[in-house]
C-alpha cells in the first residue's frame, strides 16, 4: 500500500507506516491524516500484523501543521475538519488493538509530537527533538495531549513542556518518562525495527488486553483493575496461544503465537 503521503509495508509481523512528505519535513495536511487513518485501518484488519511502526521519511518525523496549506479561503468547516482529522488519528493510535511504536527521526513537533505521544512507545534517534510549541505561536494543543502528557510525565513537567514550548532531545525525554529509548542515528530505523520485532513475537491477544487495561489504569479503582485482570487471565487461558506458551516454556524454546 502506498498513497501520496503514506508508505506502508507489512512484513515479519510489523506494519511499517512512514509519513511521506519529506520535502515538507512530513508536515501534516488533511490528506495525510486521511491516508494515515486508512493505513492504520489496514494494519488493524491484518491478522498477520502484530505491531505498528510509525516513522517519517527523510530528515524528520513530523514538524506539525503545513502552514502553507492554511490558505485564505478555507472555511471554518474546512478548518474544523482538518483539526478533527488529527483527533481521529491520535485516538486510533491510542486505541488500536495492536501496539504502536513511534520511531522519531529528526523533529517531532506540534502534531508530530502529539501523534508520537498517542503511541505506545517512543523511540528517539540521538539527534531527534520533540516539542509542543502551540501555546508559543497562539494556537492550541490537540490529539488528546492534555490528557496523555500529564499521565506520562506528571502535571508539573507537562506544564513546563506546554507553556515553554521548548524542544527536548531523547535523553531528556527518556529521563522524564516521555520516551522509552534513545538509539544511535546510524542504523536508527533498523534498531527501531528490531525493537518492534521483539514486540511482534509476543502473544497478540495478551498484548491487546494489556494495552486496553494499561490505558484504562488512571480511570479505574484497584478493585476494578483486579476484576478486569481476572477476566483477562480467564480469557487467555482458553486460547491456543496460552497452551503454546506453556508448552514452549516446558520445552525451553521460543513460543510461536498465532493470535487464537
Amino acid at each position: 500500500m502506498q498513497t501520496e503521503t503514506i508508505i506502508y509495508h507489512a512484513r515479519g509481523g510489523i506494519a511499517e507506516i512512514r509519513l511521506n512528505r519529506p520535502h515538507r519535513l512530513n508536515a501534516v495536511t488533511q490528506q495525510l491524516y486521511d491516508e494515515l487513518n486508512a493505513a492504520l485501518g489496514v494494519a488493524e484488519a491484518d491478522g498477520d500484523v502484530r505491531v505498528v511502526l510509525l516513522t517519517g521519511e527523510g530528515r524528520a518525523f513530523c514538524v506539525g501543521a503545513d502552514l502553507k496549506e492554511h490558505k485564505a479561503g478555507r472555511t471554518a468547516y474546512d478548518r474544523r475538519q482538518y483539526l478533527r482529522g488529527e483527533q481521529i488519528v491520535c485516538k486510533r493510535l491510542l486505541l488500536l488493538s495492536k501496539p504502536v511504536v513511534a520511531a522519531v527521526n529528526g523533529f517531532a513537533v506540534g502534531a508530530g509530537a502529539e501523534m508520537a505521544i498517542a503511541s505506545d512507545f517512543i523511540l528517539m534517534a540521538e539527534s531527534a527533538q520533540i516539542g509542543l510549541p502551540e501555546v508559543s505561536i497562539g494556537t492550541f494543543l490537540g490529539g488528546g495531549v492534555t490528557y496523555l502528557l500529564p499521565r506520562l510525565v506528571g502535571l508539573a513537567k507537562a506544564r513546563e513542556l506546554v507553556f515553554l514550548g521548548e524542544r527536548i532531545k531523547g535523553e531528556e525525554a527518556v529521563r522524564i518518562g516521555l520516551a522509552n529509548r534513545v538509539l544511535p542515528d546510524e542504523g536508527f530505523l533498523d534498531a527501531a525495527r528490531e525493537f518492534a520485532g521483539r514486540i511482534a513475537g509476543k502473544a497478540p491477544l495478551s498484548m491487546q488486553l494489556a494495552k486496553e487495561q494499561l490505558n484504562m489504569a488512571a480511570e479505574r479503582t484497584f478493585d476494578a483493575a483486579l476484576t478486569a485482570e481476572l477476566e483477562g487471565m480467564s480469557f487467555v487461558g482458553t486460547t491456543q496461544d496460552w497452551q503454546e506458551g506453556i508448552d514452549a516454556f516446558a520445552e525451553k524454546r521460543l513460543p510461536i503465537f498465532k493470535g487464537c
